[in-house]
């Protein structure tokens, strides 16, 4: 990787906030819960396991399932699936929105190690070999991909996301179609405008398959989506409020004892 895709990486992130502005981990609304939310259809080849949910709208074809597998449950033209193409939609046009920081248009993302930011492609872009997406220790390390047209992977080639960083943190905003190449091992929440075909045994281990109009079509993938959401940790008590639960405790105590006293003198 050149010196000047090194420095993009590190630049992208202080020009747009690390794009939290348009892709926060939590931003996907209804849609978080969805491994596969398409448009028109969703068709399977062999044994495909989803983990998540499985929806279509407003079309309403869901094919293959059996033999694919969904560990979650399927939306087929209901209201649930509706409101995740509503909220999907809304997050695909905050990405479309998105300032770019870095233009990669011509360049393969395959070979070059990033930071987090936002990296553009004019038209389409390709990924043969390995793309290292590095979070350089922060959870909340946000990635977004966006292209004009499509988005397509080399037979075998990679995603990997390093130093501490979240899958649910990566965006691919494709302005057209995803084709994944077999055995494809891919990161990140895949938002389509039209269509997404992942081919023999390409999985997304930590991501999602999301086409707003057209067709998901799966040959023998795993899809595992990763937890956008989080939960806060439970607040820690003050000093004055640890002090009020330890009169609090005190005071049962000595109720307890005065009315063991009084059992006894009776």
């Amino acid at each position: 990787m050149s010196k000047n895709a090194r420095r993009l990486g590190s630049v992208a992130c202080g020009l747009v906030i690390c794009g939290i502005a348009v892709w926060a981990q939590s931003s996907l609304g209804t849609a978080e819960s969805f491994a596969v939310l398409a448009g028109s259809t969703v068709t399977n080849t062999g044994a495909s396991v989803i983990t998540g949910d499985l929806g279509v709208s407003p079309g309403s074809a869901v094919t293959g399932f059996p033999p694919g597998v969904v560990v979650g449950t399927i939306h087929a033209a209901d209201a649930v699936a509706l409101q995740a193409q509503n909220d999907l939609t809304t997050q695909y046009n905050a990405l479309t929105a998105a300032a770019c920081a870095a233009n990669l248009t011509g360049q393969d993302l395959g070979g070059m190690t990033l930071t987090s930011g936002v990296y553009c492609f004019d038209s389409s872009a390709q990924l043969t070999g390995t793309l290292t997406l590095n979070a350089q220790g922060n959870p909340n390390a946000t990635f977004i991909f966006k292209t004009g047209s499509t988005l397509t992977t080399a037979s075998g080639s990679s995603v990997l996301l390093i130093n501490g960083g979240n899958p649910c943190g990566v965006a691919w905003r494709i302005g057209s179609s995803a084709t994944l190449g077999t055995t494809t091992s891919f990161i990140g929440n895949l938002i389509a405008l039209t269509s997404i075909t992942m081919n023999t045994d390409a999985n997304i281990l930590g991501g999602r398959a999301l086409a707003r109009n057209g067709a998901v079509t799966l040959d023998s993938n795993n899809i595992t989506f990763a937890p956008c959401s989080i939960t806060p940790p439970p607040p820690v008590p003050t000093l004055a409020e640890w002090a009020m639960i330890g009169l609090a405790g005190l005071l049962f105590l000595a109720g307890t004892f005065a009315l063991r006293q009084r059992r006894r003198t009776i």
